[in-house]
């Protein structure tokens, strides 16, 4: 449950909540001839932490409590989501070492699983507390498994794009990216919703992360996470054998959802994403960072590549070989 303190002593009612809240959980009120905000809906409250983040006088406190251990939604009887079998498991754990060795990988690439609707859920933990899907995709990368329904998704502008909720109004046209400085003009932001793709509201049950070498479920898409210079190795092992280019669909908006997660998903190619406003405000995803998403049909070819680059070409071009001598 998620709990809204504002400190009226500190507020001012300058109204930066009412227009930065994206589900309207704010009105600005008079009380004892004050003019203060006052959470109106706070049941809306997705725990975004958008208001806190925005509000000039520090006066708002987002606070969420612990879930429950059983799983939200599930009938008494169901059965758990089964785990990938041991052949499956040993060919992640490969694909993932090959990744982590021949790029020197920080982190570990991230296994994603879009679960529909009516689908049952595996029995991992949830989280204690909302988070946006960033931000859990930073926890799986260090190691965790995450499953994430509805109701424990911070950010409703990902939770709709994964097809997890409906849009709030906000959201749907734009104007909120006006009051974050994002866009010119609501002609720009109605462009930038109309150009954004989603998956059919309430289409998901939840969403599943955690470290490809661990899977608790097949993935859907593979998220790799590292700097530019090992993105160009990723794009080279992804056209060794074909020599193709690449169209990707590349914004500063909605990174990991549409980037990084949906464009793979439904295309079934891989793509990259720099990152957005949301998740490097969020996460602690480095400034150097960028991702990239791959169909796991794509995979296996891909570290193919990458092993056969790892032979030669990555190390002659991390040694500089063709630099001038210096002496």
């Amino acid at each position: 449950m998620v709990k809204i303190e504002i400190d009226i002593n500190r507020c001012r009612g300058c109204g930066t909540c009412v227009d930065f809240c994206p589900t309207s959980v704010f009105e600005l009120s008079n009380i004892n001839g004050r003019t203060v905000s006052t959470a109106v809906l706070p049941e809306e409250c997705c725990a975004c932490n958008t208001c806190a983040g925005q509000c000039p006088e520090e006066a708002i406190l987002i606070t969420d409590k612990p879930s429950e251990e059983e799983h939200p939604g599930i009938n008494k009887g169901e059965l758990f989501a089964s785990l990938p079998d041991a052949g499956e498991c040993a060919e992640y754990a490969r694909l993932s070492k090959a990744l982590e060795a021949i790029l020197g990988l920080r982190w570990k690439p991230i296994a994603v699983t879009l679960i529909p609707k009516d689908s049952a859920l595996p029995d991992v933990p949830l989280p204690r507390s909302r988070l946006r899907y960033c931000q859990a995709l930073m926890m799986a990368r260090r190691g965790k498994t995450l499953l994430m329904p509805p109701q424990l998704h911070a950010c409703p502008d990902g939770t709709n794009i994964l097809g997890l909720t409906n849009v709030p109004p906000k959201l749907a046209s734009g104007e909120i990216y006006i009051k974050f400085g994002k866009l010119a003009s609501m002609e720009a932001a109605h462009q930038m919703i109309a150009e954004r793709p989603h998956l059919p509201e309430c289409s998901i049950r939840a969403t599943l992360v955690s470290p490809l070498d661990k899977p608790a479920m097949k993935p859907d898409v593979v998220i790799i996470v590292a700097p530019p210079e090992g993105m160009m190795w990723l794009c080279m092992a992804s056209s060794f054998y074909t020599g193709k280019r690449f169209n990707f669909k590349v914004s500063g908006y909605n990174s990991q959802c549409i980037e990084a997660t949906l464009c793979p998903y439904t295309t079934g190619e891989i793509n990259i994403s720099l990152g957005c406003y949301g998740c490097r405000a969020a996460s602690d995803i480095g400034d150097d960072m960028m991702f990239m998403g791959v169909p796991l049909a794509k995979l296996a070819s891909l570290v193919d590549g990458l092993e056969e680059l790892g032979k030669k070409a990555i190390p002659d071009s991390r040694l500089k070989i063709y630099l001038p001598p210096l002496v």
